[in-house]
Formats: C-alpha cells, structure tokens, sequence
C-alpha cells in the first residue's frame, strides 16, 4: 500500500467512525422514547403499522388492511388493551398478534 493509499483509508475510518458515534445519541434518545410504548396489535390502519405486519409484507407500513392482527403498533404502555380494534375478539388491541374476526 502507497503512503497515499493508507492515509486515504485511514481518513476513510475517521470519518466512518465519527459518524457512527455522532448518531449514537440519537440512537439513545429513540430507545429512551420507545421504553415507554409497547407493541399494540390490531389498532394500526391500512399501511400505517410501525412493523411486523404477516407473510407478504416486509415491515412498518406494510398492513394490508385497517386493524390487521399480526400488525403492531407501538403506543404509550398501559393503553393497548383499550384501544380500539375492529377485528379483535375483545374490541380492543391485543399485546401479542391474533386472527382477526370479520
């Protein structure tokens, strides 16, 4: 490797790295948020899930349909089961992914 090569490389991972660590706060501060939300299944509408929506979707915003079982979204703790769901069994979102009811 060339004096050249290397110092260009080692640039290279300066920069990376001081990406990595400048994001990690922001990264932090989302955890933080999310500590107070659990996954709620059965409340999100058509497309607006935060992830996990079935076989055939990839992840958030991917629910076919309003009130999909196996899609979730993350609400404030505490209020998921009375939320309401249209295809819950309870009318009410469910903290684990369920068959929805027509």
């Amino acid at each position: 490797m060339t004096k050249t090569t290397t110092s260009l490389s080692a640039a290279a991972i300066a920069i990376a790295l001081g990406t990595a660590f400048a994001s990690m706060p922001a990264a932090a501060q989302n955890m933080d948020k999310n500590m107070d939300k659990e996954k709620c299944y059965g409340v999100a509408l058509k497309g607006k899930n935060d992830c996990k929506a079935g076989a055939g979707t990839t992840c958030a915003g991917t629910s076919k349909m309003d009130y999909q079982g196996n899609a979730f979204s993350l609400i404030p703790k505490g209020t998921c089961e009375q939320t309401e769901s249209k295809t819950s069994s309870t009318g009410h979102g469910q903290l684990m992914a369920f068959k929805e009811k027509m």
